[in-house]
C-alpha cells in the first residue's frame, strides 16, 4: 500500500517539472512573433523605395528617312548600231573604255560603198558635160529666135533640154553625197561622252543593219539616274507634309535626297528627285519616280542598284531613347510614372531615328508624360518608385555624345 503511494507522489512530481519547463521555454523564446524585428530593432518586411532618373517628354523636331531599292541608269544609254552592210574589220576601243564624242569605235569595210562613190563620180562628169552642151545649144539659138531666123519653139525645145540635163546633175550630185554618207558609215563614232558597254563581235564579223543585238551601247554617266517606287501608303507620308499644290509642286519644295550604294556606304553628293509617274500601278500598288546625281567621277555605273533615301522632318515628333524601351513578344513597352510615383507599363508603337539611339513614338504616349528612363527591365507594373527627374536636353547630348564615341 505505501508503494503505491510512493509511486503516486513521484508521477506527479515529474508532471509538474515538466509543465515549469515549458512555461519556463516561452520566456527564452521572447515569446510567439519575437523574430519581426531585425538586429537594429526596425522592421526589415517593407520594400525599400529606390530612385530612378525619368524625364518628361516634350515634342521636338527630328527627321526621319524612308529608304527605297533603286536601279542606276546613266542619262544617255545609246545602243551603237551599223547603218551599212559589211565585216568589221577594226575595233578602236575596248569594254569598260571611257570615250569622248566623235571618237571612232568600229570600222567596217565595205568596198562597194567606195565603188558607189567613183560611179557617182563618173556619172557627175557625164551630167555635167551634158549639161554645158545643152547650155550651148540655149546660147546658140537665142539671138536666131531674136532676128526672127528660127521659130520660138526650138528655143522652148532647148531650153526644156537644159532644164532636162540640170536636173540629171543635181541627181548625179546626190548619188555622190548618198555614197559618201555610206562610206562614212563604215566608220563608226561615238555619239556622246561616255562609257563603253560589252562589245559581242570581233574583228572579221559580218554585221548587218537588221541585227537584233547592237554592236555595243556607251553610257553617258556624267548624270545618272535613280529609278525607285513608292507604294501607296509611303507614297502618302512621302509628300504629304510637303507644300504644294501639285505633286510636281511638291517634289520641286522637297529636300534633296541620298543615295546608299550596294555596300552600304553613302554616295558623297546628293541629289534631286525630278519627275514622278503621276498614277498608282494597280498590280505592284506603287508609282515610280527618278532621282538624278551628278557622277563627276564615275563611281555610278549604269545597271547598278543602291537605295534612295527621302528625308521627312516631323515637326512635333515624341523622342524617347531606346535604353528607356523593352520588347516583349514582338511589341514594344516603356514604364510611364502616374501619381505618387506608382509606375505603368505602357505599350507604345514606335520608329527607330537613323543614328539608332531613339524611337519616334507614334501612339501610346502623349506630350508631357513622365517616363522612365533606365532600370525597366528591374520594374514591375504599379511597382513604387523615387522619381529623379532629368532634363529632356541633357538626355539628347548624353545619347549624341554616346554614340558619336561609338562610331
Amino acid at each position: 500500500m505505501l508503494r503505491y503511494v510512493l509511486l503516486g507522489l513521484l508521477l506527479s512530481t515529474v508532471a509538474c517539472g515538466g509543465k515549469k519547463g515549458d512555461d519556463g521555454g516561452d520566456a527564452a523564446g521572447g515569446g510567439k512573433g519575437g523574430g519581426g524585428k531585425g538586429p537594429d530593432g526596425k522592421d526589415s518586411g517593407s520594400p525599400k523605395i529606390l530612385p530612378y532618373a525619368v524625364v518628361a517628354v516634350q515634342p521636338r523636331s527630328t527627321v526621319l528617312y524612308n529608304d527605297f531599292p533603286a536601279t542606276i541608269q546613266g542619262q544617255q544609254n545609246v545602243e551603237i548600231r551599223p547603218k551599212v552592210d559589211g565585216f568589221l574589220d577594226a575595233i578602236f576601243v575596248d569594254e569598260g573604255a571611257s570615250v569622248k564624242k566623235g571618237q571612232p569605235l568600229f570600222h567596217i569595210s565595205a568596198p562597194q560603198y567606195e565603188e558607189e562613190v567613183r560611179t557617182a563620180q563618173a556619172g557627175i562628169k557625164t551630167a555635167v558635160a551634158d549639161a554645158n552642151t545643152a547650155r550651148m545649144g540655149v546660147e546658140k539659138l537665142r539671138p536666131l529666135v531674136e532676128k526672127d531666123i528660127i521659130s520660138p519653139y526650138a528655143l522652148k525645145e532647148a531650153q526644156y533640154n537644159l532644164q532636162a540635163k540640170e536636173a540629171a546633175l543635181a541627181q548625179a550630185q546626190a548619188t555622190l553625197a548618198n555614197a559618201r554618207t555610206n562610206v562614212g558609215y563604215t566608220r563608226i563614232l561615238s555619239p556622246v561622252d561616255g562609257v563603253v558597254g560589252t562589245i559581242p563581235n570581233k574583228i572579221g564579223s559580218l554585221v548587218t543593219s537588221a541585227a537584233a543585238d547592237p554592236l555595243t551601247t556607251v553610257t553617258g554617266i556624267a548624270n545618272v539616274y535613280a529609278y525607285f517606287s513608292v507604294n501607296e501608303k509611303s507614297l502618302l507620308n512621302f509628300t504629304r507634309d510637303i507644300p504644294g499644290n501639285t505633286l510636281q509642286d511638291k517634289l520641286a519644295r522637297m529636300p534633296e535626297v541620298q543615295l546608299l550604294l550596294a555596300d552600304g556606304t553613302l554616295y558623297p553628293r546628293q541629289g534631286r528627285v525630278e519627275t514622278a509617274i503621276g498614277q498608282i500601278n494597280t498590280e505592284t500598288g506603287s508609282s515610280g519616280f527618278r532621282a538624278s546625281f551628278a557622277n563627276p567621277q564615275g563611281l555610278l555605273r549604269n545597271g547598278g542598284s543602291g537605295t534612295v533615301r527621302a528625308p521627312r522632318t516631323l515637326p512635333q515628333a515624341l523622342l524617347v531613347p531606346q535604353s528607356a524601351t523593352y520588347e516583349l513578344q514582338g511589341k514594344r513597352f516603356i514604364y510611364t510614372v502616374g501619381a505618387g510615383g506608382k509606375v505603368k507599363n505602357t505599350e507604345v508603337t514606335v520608329v527607330p531615328t537613323p543614328d539608332g539611339q531613339f524611337f519616334v513614338v507614334q501612339a501610346g504616349l502623349k506630350a508631357g508624360q513622365t517616363v522612365v528612363l533606365e532600370g525597366v527591365n528591374g520594374l514591375k507594373d504599379n511597382m513604387q518608385i523615387k522619381p529623379r527627374p532629368v532634363s529632356a536636353d541633357s538626355v539628347f547630348a548624353e545619347h549624341k555624345a554616346g554614340g558619336g564615341e561609338n562610331k
